[in-house]
């Protein structure tokens, strides 16, 4: 397949890449620097020369956005919002502008879309929706991405958890912490942790695409979310650290300042179950929290 991944420089992209190139893949890059053969120079803004490269391409992944972590403050609100609304929109003229569309069009989005609840799980069909920041702002990419319907595209909204893996994203911050003896629960502790092993986002993301039945909003996480308590409960255990101070609400927010992020990403729970994924039968590696930090671990 030819793939391009929009915004693949990151933890995910990195990951989706060599998924895909050791199966033979052809994968383009775009970026806003380019520093390989197959990456090629965007600005997330307006169209350029990179366009061509979705001419007769299999699949496009749009993995582009500011992080979210980071402090709220008008300025980066602004940022998260435009990054991820305008590289939507070029995208999607550029793809309108092309004489052979990609066949399917994976656009990032987030399982935070859901409201925090500790008790009801959210699938695509009974989620439970909100009204904040973080909820507001996977709403609007999502409303912006599905506007434009191109018969010749497929198009799928990825609503990934957290993404557990070695070479980026929590899994690291959540060893290191505990290592240091801060491995307790956050908060209360009964907030749920959806998540998802590195290898079984690429497998998902490879059964979406090779499944024409799956389209519109797709939960990718593992069925089996557990509470922040419990997780890191299992991830002392299996580094054989025997004390972790729990950190309250409190002290969250204060080293939320000095670490120039928010307490929402430790405290907010995401209880959500992959019911379109199970029901087209597609098989995880890893279903549960202890077999998937062992296997990180060890590897």
């Amino acid at each position: 397949m030819k793939i391009i991944i929009a915004g693949g420089t990151g933890f995910l992209g990195d990951n989706l890449e060599k998924y895909f190139t050791e199966k033979g893949d052809q994968v383009l890059i775009l970026t806003r620097k380019p520093k390989r053969k197959n990456e090629l120079y965007w600005n997330a803004k307006t169209v350029g020369e990179w366009r061509n490269s979705l001419e007769k391409a299999d699949v496009l992944i749009n993995l582009t956005g500011k992080s979210v972590d980071c402090r709220y403050t008008e300025k980066n609100k602004r940022e998260i919002y435009s990054s991820r609304i305008d590289s939507t929109q070029v995208l999607q003229e550029a793809v309108n502008n092309c004489l052979d569309k990609p066949e399917i069009w994976l656009n990032a989005s987030s399982a935070t879309i859901y409201v925090h609840s500790e008790k009801h799980l959210n699938t695509e069909e009974s989620g439970v929706i909100g009204d904040d920041f973080s909820m507001n702002i996977c709403k609007s990419w999502e409303e912006e991405f599905f506007t434009v319907k191109n018969e010749e595209t497929r198009k799928v909204a990825l609503r990934t958890s957290i993404v557990m893996g070695n070479n980026g994203g929590a899994f690291p911050k959540l060893k290191l912490i505990t290592k240091l003896g801060l491995g307790g629960k956050q908060g209360r502790g009964q907030q749920m942790v959806s998540w998802i092993h590195i290898d079984d986002f690429c497998k998902a993301v490879e059964w979406i695409i090779n499944n024409e039945n799956i389209q519109g909003a797709v939960n990718v996480t593992a069925p089996n979310p557990v509470s922040n308590e419990e997780m890191m409960r299992k991830l002392r255990k299996q580094l054989n650290i025997p004390f972790g101070l729990n950190a309250p609400v409190w002290q969250l927010e204060i080293a939320s300042i000095l670490l120039k992020t928010e307490t929402e990403l430790l405290l907010k729970s995401r209880n959500v179950y992959p019911e379109k994924l199970s029901k087209t039968g597609f098989e995880f590696s890893y279903l549960r929290i202890d077999e998937t930090i062992d296997h990180l671990l060890k590897t």
